[in-house]
């Protein structure tokens, strides 16, 4: 067990380098090697893994204890639940194929957010979709119709599954994760 300035850590899982979903995968795993209570460090460089680590931890019923910043590396940490407070990890039941959206794209009203970081949307993304990290959503969900038709993305799925989660807490209905994502998109591509 090390101690990181105050915070009294029981793992640390090496993450750097890695993107999206690999340090939810890792943590995943790392969560059932500690008991109840321990907390585990996680070290990533994928900006990308703040809003997942936080949104993972809200769907699973672990806590999200905080994050610091130390150059170019996220040290995120995170307390595992008591089993009475874990709660079933599901996937979001709604879903689209890349192909079936490659497909509707054709439509005049389709809406397709993007919750990817900044980065990532600019070095890549499907025309007229909309940009907003997953970190940030919450607090823009004003800027959608809660029964608009919308097509989240991003990188590999899991990002977006967070969000569609997020979105139908929230009243929003037509909601569907786009699957496999970004990493594997054949359509049309264009640069921020």
């Amino acid at each position: 067990m090390g101690a990181h300035g105050s915070i009294a850590v029981d793992l640390t899982l090496d993450c750097k380098g890695l993107a999206c979903p690999m340090p939810i995968v890792k943590t995943k795993k790392a969560m059932e090697q500690i008991q109840p209570g321990q907390v585990v460090e996680v070290q990533a460089t994928d900006r990308g893994s703040l809003a997942d680590m936080k949104g993972w931890a809200n769907t699973t019923g672990h806590h999200y204890l905080g994050t610091r910043e130390v150059g170019e590396v996220l040290y995120h940490y995170l307390r595992k639940a008591n089993p009475v407070e874990v709660k079933e990890e599901a996937a979001f039941p709604h879903t689209i194929s890349n192909d079936e959206l490659l497909a509707r794209m054709n439509q005049p009203s389709i809406a397709i957010l993007d919750v990817r970081e900044p980065a990532e949307y600019a070095f890549g993304h499907i025309p007229g979709a909309v940009s907003i990290p997953l970190g940030v959503l919450l607090e823009r969900l004003s800027e959608w119709k809660p029964n608009e038709e919308l097509y989240v993305i991003c990188r590999s799925g899991t990002r977006s599954d967070l969000a569609c989660r997020l979105l139908a807490e929230n009243g929003f209905t037509q909601v569907k994760n786009v699957v496999p994502g970004m990493a594997e998109w054949t359509g049309p591509i264009e640069q921020a």
